[in-house]
């Protein structure tokens, strides 16, 4: 299985103009496929620090899906910044002159060049069909770009995945479970989740901390993820190990 990724672009994202909303939802639509989001960042509008990162990204062979900054206005970066990262030129894609071109007809307007400026994508690449506007995405190897509007985005991720992965859907089955150690203290337990993982190679402990407020006491969120066979006993090994340690506990 390769890893997913996902890259978050707009200096609006990163100054905080705009409260972003593709993480949350990319996580959803993958976790819906039985995939998980491996990695995700931010960027602003930069050209060479997004060719950089598009080149990192490229080399890594990583699924990766990347919302905004695909337009054709001074401030948009990512089709250039790809190219730049592939070693290819910009071309004129055909698929896309005709989206875009069936667009125009169809609102009455006259396609200038600017318009098709946003089919022009690095030589190489096959289009994602946009269902809002019909002024498609594109696909360069096993990245995904889409717009950042969210309305246009989200259906054009849900169209990647099944035209392109549903092959890997549900590949991984994971169950997940977890217990509230009240009062617990992470250093103390950090032994009994080294056993743990030891034990049963493959799960993942985790152990999320919470310093307590006027509504609920301290406590940490201690847990185990991965294949559904091995999380019960991992479980009941935990809860053995807490109770042994002094501590209180409560399922999740």
């Amino acid at each position: 299985m390769k890893g997913i990724g996902a890259i978050i672009i707009g200096d609006e994202i990163t100054l905080g103009r705009r409260q972003d909303k593709h993480f949350v939802r990319i996580v959803e639509l993958l976790a819906a496929r039985g995939l998980t989001l491996d990695w995700a960042l931010y960027t602003g509008d930069d050209r060479a620090r997004l060719t950089d990162t598009l080149r990192r990204t490229f080399a890594s062979g990583d699924i990766v899906f990347s919302c905004g900054g695909i337009g054709n206005t001074p401030d948009d970066h990512t089709r250039q910044a790809a190219a730049a990262a592939a070693g290819v030129e910009l071309v004129l894609d055909a698929d896309a002159e005709r989206e875009i071109r069936g667009r125009y007809a169809e609102i009455g307007r006259e396609v200038s060049d600017y318009a098709l400026d946003m089919g022009r994508f690095p030589a190489g690449s096959r289009i994602i069909p946009n269902p809002f506007n019909r002024i498609p995405g594109f696909s360069w190897g096993d990245h995904h770009f889409v717009p950042g509007f969210p309305q246009m985005a989200w259906p054009m991720i849900e169209w990647v995945l099944d035209t392109r992965y549903a092959h890997c859907f549900n590949r991984r089955p994971s169950a997940e479970a977890a217990i509230l150690v009240w009062k617990g203290i992470e250093s103390a337990l950090t032994p009994l989740m080294l056993n743990i993982e030891t034990d049963y190679p493959g799960l993942k402990v985790f152990s999320l901390p919470f310093l307590g407020s006027t509504e609920v006491q301290r406590h940490v969120e201690l847990g185990v993820r991965g294949a559904p066979d091995q999380v019960p006993p991992a479980m009941a090994e935990i809860r053995r190990g807490v109770a042994e340690l002094g501590y209180a506990f409560d399922d999740k």
